[in-house]
């Protein structure tokens, strides 16, 4: 008689005290990534293309036609900082600067919106995955003492199921991790690029 194969349905049945969970975690951290990468998209090159829309207007003394092409592109980050910084009576470029400054870190926690949950997952599913390792072991162990039985093939077939919630976690949180990296030094690279383009127009408004 051959030995049955693993039935993937079947292991995540049996492990539902882990596989379920993680099946979930995978499907928000799915969502967060695929929402984000939208959010994300086209955001340095939009930065770029409204400051030097506005640099003319700025040298030309049209600050009103700077602040119009701001409100056109408040959608944008780069277009609510800048309008942030235009759009208010300034003595001097110290207090322009304050505005600026704040106007970024405001735009820089909006993109890290849930990235919280992608560092939940990737901390949390490599343990839910050896709570649901753990569970199975125990069980085949019962099993193999109710069977009144030894040998480790007896427990063979149990142990590899319960080692798929390892797997299983493991590669959720890995996806995780990768993209949470990833959208933290892609939102620090966009932060910089917003210093730097409101040093422009701000080196320009002191001119």
């Amino acid at each position: 008689m051959q030995p049955q194969g693993l039935d993937l349905i079947d292991i995540i049945h049996k492990g539902a005290i882990a596989t379920y969970p993680l099946i979930l975690l995978s499907i928000i951290s799915v969502t967060v990534i695929f929402e984000r990468l939208w959010s994300l998209k086209s955001i340095s090159s939009v930065t770029l293309r409204i400051t030097e829309s506005i640099l003319e207007p700025i040298r030309k003394g049209q600050r009103d036609l700077a602040i119009a092409i701001c409100k056109q592109n408040s959608n944008c980050p780069a277009g609510r900082i800048f309008l942030n910084v235009l759009d208010r009576e300034t003595s001097g470029l110290d207090v322009a600067n304050n505005f600026a400054t704040e106007a970024m870190f405001e735009e820089t926690q909006k993109l890290k919106k849930h990235l919280w949950i992608l560092g939940t997952v990737a901390s949390s599913a490599p343990f839910i995955g050896l709570l649901g390792t753990v569970v199975g072991i125990i069980k085949s162990f019962e099993s193999m003492a109710i069977a009144g039985t030894g040998g480790f093939a007896v427990v063979a077939a149990g142990i590899s199921e319960a080692l798929v919630a390892t797997a299983l976690g493991l590669g959720v949180a890995i996806i995780a991790v990768m993209f949470y990296n990833y959208f933290q030094t892609r939102i620090s690279t966009l932060n910089g690029l917003f210093r730097i383009q409101v040093a422009k127009v701000l080196h320009n408004l002191s001119a």
